[in-house]
């Protein structure tokens, strides 16, 4: 690994454990098993959806990412300003950037933001998730090659001045969101900075339930319902977020060297998941000729405790 590619000290031992209740290992199983189907389902998929309209497109990959987080056995919250949709704000697309903490984010932000993914290069390989990305549009890089970075932000702001919403994780690694994440890398903020493109920073979390008002065991009942699926965010009523999930989780944690088969098994073992993520303020690139401060910028409206803290939520 070059030793300008960012790290976070954050390892599996340390990170990635798991407190609450956990699941039998049938039901377990079967969550894995569902989370793979879902995935497969929208990689087979995803060549006719390519076909439909933008809009029905949006809907229907929302649905399908808010899918593939529940298959899995976790629930979802999204908090923040309605969602508007690719294109709304004229012909310049919307650069989405977010802290990163596991391969849940992946499906968690396309639940809101559909868009082009930025990813490592190595996800291309990864098995089901790697041909479904490649499919999607996402655009990889390859972190190890210093010079390709020129032309990563060419690609990104072609996409982006094309109208597509393109989605980043400028921290260019995970960390477990337990502490204020790493900083945001500049260079995507150079895309939206030549495409005149706005900002949409969002927060990730994960959170579950506390073994003190629930208590410990081996279970798969009793875990929070959701019965929703995700509809148009100005339809959505906001109502207070239950107080039993503000323990952060650790088992949604993909940090260090952690094999991907073990996050998955980490993930449909603990019960009680929710994944939050929170919509901030839009952040206009226009006017801001300096990509540090436009990514400190966006850096601070992530990392900001108030951003954390859940009194208002609408419920998915």
């Amino acid at each position: 690994m070059n030793p300008w590619l960012p790290t976070a000290p954050c390892t599996p031992d340390a990170c990635a454990g798991h407190d609450g209740r956990v699941r039998c290992r049938p039901a377990a199983a079967a969550l894995l098993l569902a989370g793979c189907l879902c995935i497969m389902a929208g990689a087979l998929g995803a060549p006719f959806v390519a076909l439909l309209g933008a809009a029905r497109r949006e809907r229907l990959i929302r649905r399908w990412a808010y899918g593939v987080v529940r298959a899995f056995g976790v629930r979802v919250r999204i908090v923040g300003a309605p969602v508007e949709p690719a294109g709304a704000l004229g012909t310049t697309g919307t650069l989405v950037v977010a802290n990163h903490i596991s391969w849940l984010d992946i499906p968690l932000v396309a639940a809101v933001f559909p868009g082009r993914m930025l990813a490592k290069s190595e996800i291309r390989g990864w098995p089901l998730l790697g041909p479904l990305a490649a499919r999607g549009g996402t655009l990889f890089v390859e972190r190890d090659r210093l010079r390709a970075l020129p032309t990563t932000v060419r690609t990104i702001g072609a996409a982006l001045r094309g109208g597509a919403r393109v989605v980043v994780f400028p921290e260019g690694t995970t960390w477990c969101g337990r502490g204020p994440g790493g900083r945001f890398a500049p260079a995507a903020f150079q895309a939206a900075i030549d495409a005149d493109a706005a900002v949409r920073p969002v927060r990730i979390a994960y959170r579950t339930t506390s073994p003190r008002r629930t208590g410990t065991g081996r279970t798969g009942h009793n875990e929070p319902t959701d019965h929703n699926e995700p509809t148009d965010h100005n339809a959505l009523a906001e109502r207070n977020a239950p107080t039993e999930h503000n323990e952060p989780a650790g088992a949604a944690a993909f940090v260090g060297d952690d094999p991907l088969v073990a996050s998955l098994w980490r993930v449909v073992t603990a019960a009680g998941l929710t994944a939050e993520i929170r919509v901030l303020p839009q952040i206009p690139a226009a006017g801001r000729p300096d990509r540090r401060e436009l990514a400190r910028r966006a850096q601070t409206a992530v990392a900001n405790e108030s951003a954390n803290r859940p009194p208002e939520s609408v419920h998915h």
